[in-house]
């Protein structure tokens, strides 16, 4: 990879390792990474607009590098890959800078090749295949069958609220931003200003999925002030509200993981940890509907609100 690196980029790297299924060097105290491309190819060139907008905003998302070919995508066998460059790599952003930095890119027309908004078909879609996986792959995955039709479960209620939201608060005003397609806890600047995550959605994708996965790291006290914090500062629709709710009843958590068992570079111990946390976040999630009702009369999911 350092001979393909150098000879494409004009680079002269002396160390290369790979993290994470990234290949990272430094060159004068710049951070490098050569990642997979996994995008589409027709998001390539909203990938690139979106990132030099940003920059004109004074948002340093990382800097995606032009190979010797004129070409942001250097091929390496079958695969394609990316070069882009990062400073300052941990910088931490909480729910307040993930609020400003969303507000610098709000899509007026939806005709992005990186819009998303249709969780409810997607989740399904996912859900089918997933199901096809476990039935034909999982025979020696204890794990995974004992867990699996819990979490189905989960996500069928949070595609059924999806749904219901869209056709009773559909016509509800709602803005689409720029989001990512995952956000991690702690949220550092590598995995958050990195163009590869780029997409437009509702705003309250993000602060879902940083909620999510902030779950895992803290208690649902420190969750729930996030939360607080997040209402308190912004005014959102009812069908936000509601989409809000659904995103968090959605165990993108769980299925993340599973993706990485089935495809052999995930430890079924990983799904141990959040199968053992499955009624604390049904607490969670009761809780949570309590704070947003404090802002709207959002619908309830009776067993959750009932159960404990």
């Amino acid at each position: 990879m350092k001979e393909t690196l150098e000879y494409y980029y004009g680079l002269d790297i002396e160390s290369i390792e790979e993290l994470d299924g990234k290949y990272h060097f430094k060159i004068e105290n710049q951070d490098y990474f050569f990642v997979f491309y996994n995008r589409g190819i027709e998001e390539l060139e909203d990938i690139i607009n979106v990132s030099n907008e940003m920059v004109k905003k004074g948002i340093n998302v990382h800097k995606i590098l032009i190979n010797r070919n004129n070409s942001f995508l250097t091929k390496v066998g079958e695969y394609n890959y990316i070069l882009f460059v990062v400073s300052n790599l941990n910088e931490e952003y909480d729910i307040f800078d993930m609020v400003k930095i969303s507000e610098k890119l709000v899509l007026n027309n939806n005709k992005s090749n990186l819009y998303r908004n249709n969780w409810g078909t997607l989740w399904s879609e996912k859900i089918d295949y997933f199901e096809y996986q476990v039935r034909e792959l999982s025979i020696e995955k204890d794990v995974v069958k004992n867990s699996f039709s819990y979490y189905v479960g989960m996500a069928e209620n949070a595609i059924s609220y999806v749904n219901n939201t869209n056709m009773k608060y559909g016509g509800d005003a709602y803005r689409i931003v720029l989001s990512h397609r995952r956000v991690f806890y702690p949220n550092y600047k590598l995995n958050y200003l990195n163009p590869l995550s780029f997409v437009f959605d509702l705003e309250v994708r993000d602060i879902a999925e940083y909620l999510k996965a902030m779950f895992f790291q803290k208690d649902i006290c420190f969750c729930l002030d996030e939360l607080s914090s997040y209402l308190k500062i912004r005014h959102l629709s009812l069908y936000e509200y509601q989409m809000l709710y659904a995103r968090l009843l959605y165990p993108t958590y769980y299925f993340d993981v599973y993706e990485g068992v089935m495809n052999k570079n995930g430890d079924e111990e990983q799904l141990v940890n959040i199968i053992k946390k499955c009624d604390s976040y049904e607490e969670f999630l009761k809780k949570t509907y309590l704070e947003i009702s404090k802002y709207a009369k959002i619908d309830k999911v009776e067993w959750i609100i009932n159960q404990h």
